[in-house]
């Protein structure tokens, strides 16, 4: 039986390379080639985790290797008017998610906003069936996706317009059933309070309700929202809740191997979350250590690497080691000249405000010279 056609384009659709979807499902790169050429079958407890990575059904995965579905039964791509497939228009989505982090937001916007209007355009097309799923699950990442552009473009200021993506999203995301869609969509709404409204009652409930979502089906996600449920017990001076989160959070890591979001969360991560807590619980050298060890690991012109620079200049101003800190915000504006990311650039600004003791001394003015020049910037 041949099978290559089929399994292989869902999993180029999904945009994932052989070595690649092996490595997402923990399994030899020769045996997504056997499965694909039809020489092996997965177990059936792995047909779940495929089917989710390459955006499939289980019943179509199940009934491509019984045989009922094979290259003599090619599916039709569904098109739009101006030519664009739901594949070809995840294969956009992927590009933009991959920019995100090293791109201004303000310059993916227009294209975004586009590509989500062809998918919408597209979603009405389809009224049941296994392609309005896939159209409907690849709005709701998309809607995700508008809800970070949206609020990152406008420097964190666009409360009701991101609210608006997440909210599209969750609404997706429960008429699919997929608890995983639904827990990312409720994480990032959580992250509009926690660090937008500065609201961490309402940013802790919407993060655990993300966690209580994602905890059957994603431990990364599960993972993720417990770190900021920690950071949010950390904003209300809550240090044991805060810990038993972290704690709790990073007990998922040991399952990630089988979770296609396993990408959403790392080590990196958990250091990054885990040094903010500290700094809004007033551990300052402890926040120091964790937030040192993830700058260094992390690549230069990420929008997640301004957040670790601003939260580590915060915490040496704070122990008034002020050389350092003008060290790290000078490293800090480096990126944000490329990236603009609204987090990074709210925490070194925060620092920066931190520096009014220091304001004569010639470091501090040259810091402030560079700030306004990025803010006169386009």
């Amino acid at each position: 039986m041949k099978r290559v056609g089929l399994l292989g384009q869902w999993r180029r659709a999904a945009g994932f390379t052989q070595d690649k979807l092996a490595e997402r499902l923990n399994v030899d790169r020769s045996t997504v080639h056997r499965w694909e050429a039809g020489k092996s079958t997965p177990q059936p407890w792995q047909i779940p985790l495929l089917a989710r990575t390459v955006r499939r059904t289980a019943a179509e995965l199940e009934a491509l290797f019984d045989g009922r579905l094979d290259d003599r039964q090619p599916e039709t791509l569904a098109s739009s008017p101006t030519g664009s497939s739901a594949d070809e228009l995840r294969i956009v989505y992927l590009d933009l998610e991959r920019r995100y982090d090293r791109v201004p937001s303000s310059t993916l916007l227009a294209e975004a906003g586009q590509h989500f209007a062809r998918l919408d355009h597209l979603a009405r097309q389809f009224r049941a069936g296994p392609q309005q799923r896939d159209v409907l699950t690849l709005q709701a990442e998309t809607s995700t996706l508008m809800g970070k552009l949206v609020w990152d473009a406008s420097q964190r200021r666009d409360h009701g317009g991101a609210r608006k993506y997440y909210s599209q999203a969750a609404a997706i995301a429960r008429r699919l059933q997929d608890p995983a869609l639904e827990s990312h969509a409720l994480l990032r709404s959580s992250f509009v309070d926690l660090y937008g409204t500065k609201d961490a009652s309402t940013g802790l409930a919407l993060a655990e309700a993300a966690a209580r979502r994602a905890a059957p089906v994603s431990p990364a996600l599960a993972s993720l929202a417990l770190l900021h449920a920690g950071e949010a017990h950390a904003m209300l001076g809550d240090r044991a809740e805060c810990e038993r989160s972290i704690g709790l959070a990073q007990d998922q890591l040991a399952y990630l191997d089988a979770d296609p979001a396993t990408d959403l969360v790392s080590p990196d991560q958990v250091g990054r979350l885990a040094g903010s807590c500290y700094l809004e619980l007033g551990q300052l050298r402890r926040a120091q250590d964790e937030l040192e060890a993830v700058a260094r690991s992390l690549g230069r012109r990420q929008k997640s690497r301004t957040i670790v620079l601003g939260n580590l200049a915060l915490s040496l101003i704070r122990q008034r080691q002020v050389d350092g800190a003008l060290e790290v915000l000078d490293q800090a504006v480096d990126e944000l000249e490329q990236t603009r990311g609204g987090g990074g650039m709210n925490l070194v600004f925060a620092a920066a405000r931190e520096l009014k003791p220091w304001r004569r001394e010639v470091q501090v003015l040259d810091l402030q010279d560079r700030l306004l020049s990025l803010m006169a910037a386009p």
